[in-house]
C-alpha cells in the first residue's frame, strides 16, 4: 500500500517517473540493475535483508544511484548509519506527503535531504563528539548488530534470524553475545526484554 501510495504520488509530478518496484531487497538490488534509476526510494525494515545493508550493496554495485530512506524508524538512531551506508537522504514515513518529493529533488540536485531536527542532532553530535539522543546506548551497536537486536524485539528466534539474513545459527548467537556485552546485559533473558522493550518504544514513536 504505502509502495502503490508513493508510486501514485511521484507519477503525478511532471519531472518525475516511478521506473520500477520491488518488495524485497534482492529483488530491490535485481531490479536496480535492470531499470538503472537515478534515485531509490528505500526503507529500513525490508523482506530478504534490512534496508542498511541494501544501500551498501546498491553503493557498491551501483554507485551513480542516488538514494533516500523512507522509514518508520526514529532518524535520531538510523539517518546517521544510512548516510553512512551511502544515502542522501533520511523521510520519517509520518512526515512523507510534504517531504519525499522535496527530498526527492534535493538528492537529484546534489543536496543531502534531512529533517530540520536531526541536521541539528547531527551538527551537534559533530561539536561535541556525543550523542544527544536516548537512543545513545543502542547507538553503540554496529548496524548488524542494530538489525538483530530489532529482530530479537519482534519476537524472532535466533534460527529464524539466521534464516533472514541468510547466516548461520553460530553466527547470530556471536551477534547476541556482543551485543549483550554492549549493552552491559548479563543474561540471554535480559537481552530478549531489552530488544522488546526498545522495540515497542520505536512503534510508539
Amino acid at each position: 500500500m504505502v509502495r502503490e501510495w508513493l508510486a501514485a504520488l511521484i507519477n503525478q509530478q511532471a519531472d518525475l517517473q516511478v521506473c520500477g518496484e520491488a518488495d524485497s531487497a534482492p529483488k530491490a538490488l535485481q531490479m536496480i540493475g535492470l531499470v538503472h534509476p537515478n534515485v531509490a526510494i528505500v526503507d529500513i525494515s525490508m523482506e530478504g535483508g534490512s534496508g542498511i545493508e541494501l544501500i551498501k550493496n546498491i553503493k557498491a554495485s551501483h554507485p551513480e544511484v542516488m538514494m533516500i530512506v523512507l522509514s518508520m524508524h526514529d532518524e535520531a538512531l538510523y539517518a546517521e548509519r544510512a548516510l553512512r551506508a551511502g544515502a542522501r537522504g533520511y523521510v520519517m514515513k509520518r512526515e512523507a506527503t510534504k517531504r519525499v518529493l522535496q527530498a526527492i529533488r534535493s538528492v537529484l540536485g546534489g543536496k543531502l535531504y534531512l529533517s530540520d531536527n536531526m541536521a541539528m542532532l547531527m551538527a551537534e553530535k559533530f561539536v561535541d563528539g556525543r550523542p544527544k539522543t536516548a537512543g545513545s546506548v543502542v547507538e553503540r551497536l554496529s548496524d548488524r548488530e542494530l538489525e538483530v537486536f530489532q529482530l530479537l524485539g519482534r519476537g524472532y528466534s535466533t534460527r529464524r534470524i539466521a534464516e533472514e539474513l541468510h547466516v548461520s545459527v553460530k553466527t547470530i548467537q556471536a551477534f547476541c553475545a556482543r551485543i549483550k556485552e554492549k549493552l552491559g546485559l548479563p543474561s540471554a533473558t535480559e537481552l530478549l526484554r531489552a530488544a522488546t522493550r526498545w522495540h515497542d518504544s520505536q512503534q510508539e514513536r
